[in-house]
């Protein structure tokens, strides 16, 4: 079995946190090429969470951020983003909810969103874009 990447998620924490609770519920399979290492925070703007974030996107493989309905919002999420891109790690948008009207952060508004399905984020996670 190939290496499991490393996978940091980006997520709305105040709108989406059942979408990354479905995700790390994914990694578990056993044909899963990732791993959820790390994922966003609940903390205040403030202070040095920029810097914790980055430590700990730059550890992961891959960076996917989960998009919902109010992600265009959560200015975590855009931060985590634009920290992801100066870092030049592997990103990647999906979509968290099939029926639903979901948003970019905020700089990532020419972004492709993809659709979550299983055969999706296998190919995403190995750099299918």
């Amino acid at each position: 079995m190939p290496t499991r990447k490393r996978l940091f998620v980006s997520f709305d924490y105040d709108n989406d946190e059942t979408l990354k609770t479905f995700l790390i519920g994914q990694s578990k399979h056993e044909d899963t090429p990732f791993e959820v290492t790390d994922a966003s925070v609940k903390e205040h703007l403030t202070g040095d969470w920029q810097d914790k974030v980055k430590g700990r996107i730059s550890r992961a493989d891959v960076v996917c951020v989960l998009c919902g309905t109010k992600t265009h919002t959560a200015k975590g999420v855009s931060i985590e983003y634009l920290i992801a891109k100066q870092l030049g790690k592997p990103l990647f948008l999906l979509k968290g909810y099939r029926d639903a009207e979901c948003t970019r952060p905020r700089g990532a508004e020419n972004e492709k969103m993809y659709n979550w399905t299983w055969e999706n984020l296998k190919t995403l996670i190995h750099g299918g874009r």
